[in-house]
């Protein structure tokens, strides 16, 4: 029979544009196969690992290297995925490997270490003529047994030693073997038990006697039999249970192991907690939630994504999990997407009550290990472990194999957007392309949504269901406005805040309410100042102010991480008139325990209060068992969190986000206002929202006020229609990127240039963002702007030649860089 050439294109996890192309061994013919990782060589002496897209047998004309390794029985990437990946690659702009970087946990992704040691066949008779540099590196591995590549350059003092290996290679003296190590190891626990030689209780009775003079031994010995209830239905003894309740040190279990006592051995467990708290049944859905679950539904018969726009407040969450419940009863799985980690950890704990351990927890926060145990549970639908999967956005790139429904929560975040690194995908619109793969449905939800996904609702592409009443009758909180400019005339500050603020504050801490207040800026003071020449201390790499945190006692560049001790005077006149201005999550802190007293207890959560593993849920948790008595943070607060003893709401400065340089400024400010006003009054008493602004008039406001979702969406669209912007018109924001301004500046003008001659006026810029400079790389941006209507694809192919012709202009555009964010929020 002859033996077939095979071949497989694999997905390389590089920013490369291309699938490579490899040759297989005759003896791995039976193994490859498409979403299989396979180890193999790329550039001169490093190894990857790929996925495999493609099996064939055309011979590519080109000398093709053979693939190293299957590290795979069966593939962990499926079908689905793999066309999920190559949309995302394709709408994004981005390269496969990029979308292949960001889907897959990081420990399915293999260290290498190239090791060298000597041909056990070699001999040193054979006729073999060999260089001194040659000779020196088979004399060392003689003597070691095995180098690397970094060893062997410091034992003969060359840079480039890869030549010198293939020659010995070819002569047959050495041989190269990559050690690759899987990073991803199943966790495992040790357990003790009682040696195998010992089956009678007249030998336990011979050991006691023998240990009479190792009296820590005995000890330990009885603890593990009374554990263990040796006499009785045996447990399964964990060596750190043992040593925890006998109270002796890891060296006397060693000593009972030597003398074959005891004996160890280990156990693979999960590494995910199980869910120990009683399960409660669904609630009876009021009429209002009973008439929204039946729209839905009929909704889903004929389109397959349906908008759910519910005040805040509503009840959306109830109804999801009953429909959640009539996917699971049919056999499939649930999507349910969130936003933000922060509103992750308050859902599981609600959604667990219902559903046990059959959900699942998907996001960034858990370690590499515990995505992988997720992936895997996942792909393995015999074992069917989870019925619902709750995770933020890298969530779609699951192994789904019977999804039946995808839910996204308050679906218009922009924290659904990936920013950096490629690919800049959004989770929302990925999950209707995932949605599509598998038939199945996509509920998005929100008591804010985005323009663009309510104007879909009305366009008749999705189904629209709304629910415009708070749950159990409750009202929508009173919002009312402090004058800024009117209370610093009258002199009416308690420094940051309003006093009728302050006033309201006191009020609901007298009745042991609880309070939460919005500022969209951490640290303590966005910028010092000097009163005599304006100088503001900036960061040496990006082009922005520094911010200072009292914690540490430093001024602070968010971008790009550089620290600064603040100043004694000016660095420009000298002068010692420096004063802080404006203010962030610390100061109001701080300012609060002034005005307020050391009794209130008051929590901060902002990034830099949650940057461990489960600093979200012990603040939540606080806060919901009223540990906490005023909760202040940044966006984090606004999404979708429910508490039900905060009855008072304050945004310290609205006009923060009025007056931010972006299409969406409005919008964003709008659904920020609103959000967090819906986390007031969710219990049975109506709360109230203070907002404190310099421009009490302006019409944002005002609709925030009245709860007027309808007259934003109306004066947006409007606006956005005569100035063409989504979701009339498509946008792709190209950013020119070099360490020389002067090259940015040349080449941002020459690649407009070349993009208005089939573009036009559709071609905006190049112009600076609002931070020229961030990490000491010069951003410049060039938006394209093109009608819905318009051809995507002629449009994308063109903007990527005009990238490619732009490096052979001039050879100093090589180092040039454009990034490409497709529809940008």
């Amino acid at each position: 029979m002859d033996r077939k050439t095979l071949f497989v294109d694999a997905i390389v996890p590089l920013a490369v544009p291309n699938l490579y192309t490899y040759r297989v061994p005759y003896e791995l013919n039976d193994f490859v196969q498409p979403g299989v990782r396979i180890i193999v060589p790329f550039g001169r002496n490093k190894l990857h690992t790929a996925i495999i897209r493609k099996v064939h047998e055309n011979i590519p004309p080109y000398t093709t290297k053979l693939l190293d390794y299957i590290l795979d029985d069966i593939p962990i990437v499926t079908e689905i995925q793999l066309k999920l990946w190559e949309w995302i690659a394709n709408y994004y702009m981005c390269n496969i490997g990029e979308v292949m970087t960001a889907a897959l946990p990081s420990s399915f992704k293999l260290a290498s270490e190239t090791k060298i040691l000597l041909n056990e066949n070699y001999q040193e008779s054979d006729a073999v003529q060999l260089t001194d540099n040659e000779y020196i590196i088979q004399d060392a591995l003689s003597i070691r047994g095995t180098l690397d590549l970094a060893e062997i350059a410091q034992i003969i003092d060359r840079k480039t030693v890869y030549p010198i290996v293939k020659r010995l290679i070819d002569k047959g003296v050495i041989v190269v073997e990559e050690e690759i190590k899987a990073v991803y190891k199943p966790k495992k626990e040790k357990y003790v038990t009682l040696h195998t030689s010992i089956k009678e209780e007249e030998q336990l009775q011979a050991i006691f006697d023998g240990l009479k003079r190792a009296v820590k031994q005995q000890e330990l010995l009885l603890k593990y039999l009374q554990i263990s209830n040796h006499f009785g239905t045996q447990n399964e003894v964990k060596k750190a249970d043992l040593l925890q309740e006998s109270g002796v040190s890891s060296g006397i279990i060693k000593s009972l192991y030597d003398k074959q006592i005891l004996q160890e051995y280990e156990v693979e467990v999960g590494r995910l907690k199980k869910y120990e708290g009683d399960r409660i049944e669904v609630k009876q859905l009021t009429e209002d939630q009973n008439r929204a679950l039946s729209e839905i539904e009929a909704s889903f018969i004929e389109k397959p994504v349906c908008l759910l726009h519910g005040v805040t407040g509503s009840g959306k969450t109830e109804v999801y999990v009953e429909l959640m419940n009539k996917y699971i009863a049919k056999g499939q799985t649930v999507l349910y997407l969130l936003p933000e980690i922060a509103l992750t950890t308050q859902i599981i704990t609600r959604l667990k009550k219902y559903f046990g351990d059959r959900i699942g927890v998907y996001h960034s926060k858990f370690s590499p290990h515990e995505r992988v145990e997720i992936w895997n549970a996942v792909l393995n639908d015999k074992l069917h472990q989870y019925d619902v999967i709750l995770g933020a956005r890298s969530a779609v790139f699951l192994p789904f194999k019977n999804l039946g429904l995808i839910i996204v929560d308050e679906e218009h975040e922009s924290s659904f957007k990936q920013h950096d690194p490629a690919p800049r995908y959004n989770a929302r619109d990925t999950a209707v392309m995932l949605a599509r793969a598998f038939k199945s449905d996509v509920l998005l939800g929100s008591a804010t949504p985005a323009i663009e996904t309510m104007w879909n609702a009305r366009e008749g592409n999705f189904g629209l269901v709304e629910m415009k009443k708070r749950f159990g009758g409750v009202q929508l909180p009173e919002i009312q406005c402090a004058d800024i400019a009117k209370a610093k005339r009258k002199k009416e500050m308690y420094g940051i805040f309003s006093a009728f603020l302050m006033e309201e504050m006191k009020e609901v801490l007298k009745r042991g309410e609880q309070i939460i207040l919005f500022q969209n800026r951490r640290g303590y003071a966005p910028k010092w100042m000097c009163e005599d020449c304006g100088w503001i201390p900036m960061c040496t790499q990006c082009d922005v102010s520094l911010t200072y945190h009292k914690y540490t006692q430093l001024l602070s560049c968010h971008y790009c991480g550089y620290t600064l001790r603040p100043p004694n005077k000016c660095g420009a006149c000298g002068s010692s008139d420096i004063k802080m201005v404006g203010f962030g999550t610390e100061k109001i802190e701080e300012e609060l325990s002034v005005h307020l007293g050391p009794k209130v207890v008051i929590q901060r959560m902002d990034l830099d209060t949650t940057r461990s593993k489960h600093a979200y849920q012990n603040i939540i948790s606080d806060f919901e068992q009223r540990k906490i008595n005023i909760l202040v943070g940044t966006q984090m607060v606004t999404k979708g969190l429910d508490f039900d003893n905060v009855s008072l709401v304050g945004v310290l400065n609205a006009d923060d986000m009025l007056f931010y340089p972006d299409y969406r400024a409005f919008e964003r400010a709008y659904q920020l206002m609103a959000q967090v006003s819906g986390r007031a009054g969710r219990n049975k008493k109506r709360g109230k929202v203070i907002i404190q602004t310099h421009n009490p008039d302006h019409w944002i406001i005002q609709k925030v006020m009245q709860n007027d979702y309808e007259g934003m969406y109306t004066q947006e669209l409007y606006e956005r229609s005569n100035f063409q912007y989504p979701p009339y018109y498509r946008i792709i924001r190209l950013t020119v990127r070099h360490r020389d301004k002067q090259v940015v500046d040349d080449a941002s003008n020459v690649f407009a240039k070349a993009l208005r001659g089939k573009l036009g006026n559709r071609v905006l810029g190049p112009e600076y963002g609002a931070i020229p400079r961030i990490k000491n790389v010069y951003n410049k941006v060039v938006t394209v702007k093109y009608e819905r209507q318009a051809s995507t694809k002629q449009v994308k192919d063109y903007i990527l030649e005009k990238i490619a012709d732009l490096r052979q202009v001039n050879s100093v555009y090589k180092a040039v860089r454009v990034k490409i964010d497709v529809d940008p929020v």
